[in-house]
């Protein structure tokens, strides 16, 4: 098996991240390679991949194919989501989710991963999308979050506020609501909720900080703080703030000394 050049056969990050057009020329690079170990693929690589000569493009492409469910709304729905897409602020947010998935998920392998097969990555994207057109076209927004809960068993509030660099790993049954925000370099794998205790009205759902770990089936409910570089052990259940640098763990969860 051949590996990607910024990952060694451990699967262990080895180079910096990589961005524009660097990043997609490794990519349609990684497909070439997978079309000549896979030419059944060579249809569905050239549909998502080599169609197009930029990975904003591609993201557009694939998004539009898991959202559509008639073919008379994919153009409409390319173009609304083509739109979101050209912003700068999300295009970084996307590149920087490829590159925090590849360094952080040792299975892994190749950039174009990510992009193609984790249902982790695409929801973000689509929440992306959802969150941009949140104050502009509700109604859009509202379809792409219920789309993406059916495809993928992920509910994401539009209104929900994500930074960059995120992994969503497996992704299964996560849930994030409303006034809920993430910080950047987060990583959450599957079963993860932020949710709401019921008796708060509106401002109601966890801040999370950056670098914050949320493991497997790990609950955090109300308007509490989680400070940077946390990590919240698998199946806790938070509803107190967690200062920032330390780990918590249990039902409830409390703070395991250094």
């Amino acid at each position: 098996m051949i590996f990607n050049v910024n990952k060694n056969a451990n699967g262990v990050f080895v180079n910096k991240k990589t961005y524009g057009n660097d990043l997609w020329d490794i990519i349609t690079k990684e497909a070439e390679r997978l079309k000549s170990s896979d030419p059944e693929l060579e249809d569905f690589l050239e549909k998502n991949i080599f169609s197009f000569d930029n990975l904003f493009d591609s993201v557009t492409d694939v998004l539009t194919n898991k959202l559509s469910d008639k073919e008379d709304s994919v153009s409409s729905l390319r173009e609304l989501i083509s739109k979101a897409l050209s912003s700068k602020i999300i295009q970084l947010s996307i590149e920087e989710d490829i590159n925090s998935v590849f360094e952080k998920d040792p299975a892994c392998r190749y950039y174009y991963q990510p992009l193609l097969f984790f249902k982790g990555f695409q929801a973000l994207q689509a929440h992306r999308v959802a969150n941009y057109y949140w104050k502009k076209k509700i109604g859009t927004s509202l379809f792409i979050q219920s789309k993406v809960s059916e495809l993928f068993n992920i509910d994401i509030h539009p209104a929900a506020k994500i930074g960059k660099g995120i992994m969503i790993d497996h992704a299964s049954g996560l849930v994030i609501g409303e006034t809920a925000e993430v910080g950047d370099d987060c990583s959450i794998f599957h079963g993860v909720s932020l949710g709401g205790i019921g008796s708060e009205v509106y401002d109601r759902h966890p801040k999370v900080g950056k670098n914050v770990l949320l493991a497997a089936n790990s609950t955090i409910l109300g308007n509490i703080k989680i400070g940077d570089n946390v990590k919240i052990g698998a199946g806790s259940v938070v509803i107190n703030d967690i200062p920032e640098n330390s780990t918590a763990v249990g039902v409830p969860a409390r703070i395991l000394k250094e």
